[in-house]
């Protein structure tokens, strides 16, 4: 079913397509704000889960309590800083063959696979050497 065009969807989704750091819809809420100052923080969040819900976007869950949101619906893993937080890509040529092995091995249809990788990034690896 056609969904009926919003300016403030649009908006959101287009944010989304120049971030590669999966904000939270907290950061989305800040910056669409900027260009639709009238904006309600359940708006942003209602186009979010929509969008989500739609294939348009992904919904992360991470494990730090709050969804982040990611633009890029390819199959990809994400690797999470346990420091400081960040949600990053990571892009491994193996996805193909996880998702065909995992398939083989189950009584079921597989229809999408969200792997996270969690450990500290590079910039914070930086800020412990340093310290110490």
């Amino acid at each position: 079913m056609a969904m009926k065009y919003s300016r403030q969807r649009q908006l959101i989704y287009n944010f989304l397509m120049t971030r590669k750091d999966h904000p939270t819809a907290d950061v989305v809420y800040q910056n669409v704000r900027q260009e639709f100052p009238n904006i309600s923080l359940g708006t942003v969040y209602r186009n979010l889960t929509l969008l989500a819900d739609r294939g348009e976007i992904q919904r992360l869950q991470v494990g730090d309590g709050v969804d982040h949101f990611d633009g890029d619906t390819s199959r990809h893993c994400h690797f999470v800083c346990t420091d400081c937080g960040n949600v990053t890509d990571l892009q491994m040529d193996c996805l193909d063959d996880m998702f065909t092995m995992a398939q083989r091995s189950f009584d079921g249809r597989i229809e999408k696979q969200m792997t996270c990788f969690y450990g500290v990034c590079g910039e914070c690896l930086d800020k412990h050497t340093v310290k110490s």
